[in-house]
């Protein structure tokens, strides 16, 4: 994708923009100037560079501060998202590599900000002490979702509130950056509605021989295996899921894989090679969210990822209300945010309906729970657990995360109709809670456990 941010020259503390190309309305884009005309001469140490000089000191204007404010929402407008990274860039921060890789949170952000902050767990932000200047670029990340926009006009030492219209991240890619997600569907589970609930343009999701950046696949059990000639691209037959799981380079072309409970764990169609790639793919920056009968996943493969949870099929569906772990800052960021979503009624609880009890406990040293049930349920065991990988590594040096819930997306989308004709349209209270983890898994990766 073509950056969408401009190349700039400050001279003696002013800006100095050279033309702006085509961006097809989505942002700024600058032309650097020829080599030639360039002053390679390094700045003072102490001198501002690029939109650092458009900073106002407003103890010398009466006092205030030049901020921007907004709230970031899903790409359905309506979902606020805790934890997006919202910032200036003083460069560019050019394209986002495609394919898996490293991303710890440690990395510094590209295009060297000048100011950044997080949305808080209502999804709202302030961006402090903000340049003073006309068409200043802003970017909305969280992982490889991105989006660039501009901001026509910034007052100085006052609020500037941002359009929500431009602070949802993007549908398509034509709005911004988008991961690459594989997801394979199950005859147990509508994991695939997830994304068309969240506001996903339907030309993204798409058969994995097609161009969208949302790809699903056929898994076993009796799900989705087809698209509806109502939907958008017109009917067409899914790719069996293991066209991508049996072959490392094709599982490397996604940034995200989700799995879809299929209602046995169907061994045969996972072999040593299909497992062994799984967990190479994680360790080399993946990221893997499974339900249910995937946990086929974890405890079939190969050390340490075994150890992580304690998985084994009893019990049936339950409705239960769960608890969530607020030992972590993600945790109690998580617990807030139901609250503020609609998703839970008490602050720390959440209503599960027809969830699983597979995962029976959770090894503390290698995972974090996010969502738990407590002994006096009648059930103990996460229902919502993560651990970074390798495990076999100090936290700092890891890259990827898997993901296991037990919770499914809804008893009202039903697996196995053309897509999506089993869709619901509105996010239940355990979707909301999906969600969260829908974008939290594409972020990046830090350490998690207490």
């Amino acid at each position: 994708m073509r950056s969408l941010l401009c190349h700039s020259l400050f001279a003696a503390g002013a800006l100095v923009a050279t033309a702006c190309g085509s961006n097809n309305g989505n942002g700024p884009t600058f032309d650097a100037k020829p080599a030639d005309v360039i002053d390679a001469t390094p700045p003072p140490p102490d001198a501002c560079v690029g939109l650092e000089c458009k900073k106002v000191d407003c103890s010398t204007m009466g006092g205030g501060t030049t901020t921007l404010s907004g709230i970031v929402y899903a790409p359905n407008g309506t979902l606020p998202l805790s934890g997006v990274t919202v910032y200036v860039p003083n460069a560019d921060p050019g394209p986002i590599p495609e394919g898996v890789q490293c991303n710890k949170c440690n990395d510094t952000l590209a295009g060297q900000p000048v100011s950044q902050v997080n949305t808080d767990e209502a999804g709202h932000f302030v961006l402090p002490d903000v340049p003073v200047t006309a068409d200043l670029p802003v970017i909305i990340q969280v992982g490889k979702w991105r989006r660039q926009i501009t901001i026509p006009t910034v007052a100085a030492c006052t609020d500037t509130p941002v359009d929500a219209a431009l602070t949802r991240l993007p549908r398509n890619h034509t709005e911004g950056d988008m991961p690459k997600i594989a997801l394979s569907t199950g005859g147990a589970d509508a994991l695939e509605c997830l994304p068309l609930k969240l506001g996903i343009d339907p030309a993204e999701i798409t058969t994995g021989s097609e161009t969208g950046r949302v790809n699903l696949f056929v898994g076993s059990g009796g799900g989705t295996s087809a698209f509806d000639s109502t939907f958008a691209g017109g009917a067409r037959t899914l790719s069996n899921a293991t066209t991508f799981w049996n072959t490392e380079s094709n599982l490397d072309k996604y940034d995200i894989v989700m799995l879809s409970c299929e209602g046995s764990e169907y061994e045969d169609q996972k072999s040593p090679t299909a497992l062994q790639n799984m967990y190479d793919y994680a360790n080399k920056g993946g990221r893997v969210f499974a339900t249910h009968y995937h946990y086929y996943w974890i405890n079939a493969a190969p050390q340490p990822w075994p150890m992580a949870l304690t998985l084994n099929d009893t019990g049936d569906f339950i409705d239960v209300t769960a608890t969530v772990d607020e030992t972590f800052d993600k945790g109690k960021a998580l617990a807030t945010w139901l609250v503020n979503v609609g998703a839970s009624t008490v602050h720390g609880k959440i209503d599960i309906a027809d969830g699983r009890n597979i995962a029976k406990a959770i090894n503390s040293a290698l995972a974090q729970q996010y969502i738990y049930l407590e002994a006096s349920t009648g059930y103990t065991g996460p229902q919502i657990s993560q651990f970074t990988t390798p495990l076999d590594v100090q936290e700092a040096d890891r890259c990827g995360k898997v993901v296991y819930s037990d919770m499914h997306v809804s008893t009202s989308s039903f697996p196995g109709d053309a897509y999506p004709l089993g869709c619901s349209a509105d996010l239940t209270p355990q979707e909301k809670a999906l969600a969260f983890v829908f974008f939290d898994i594409a972020s990046c990766v830090g350490p998690i456990i207490n």
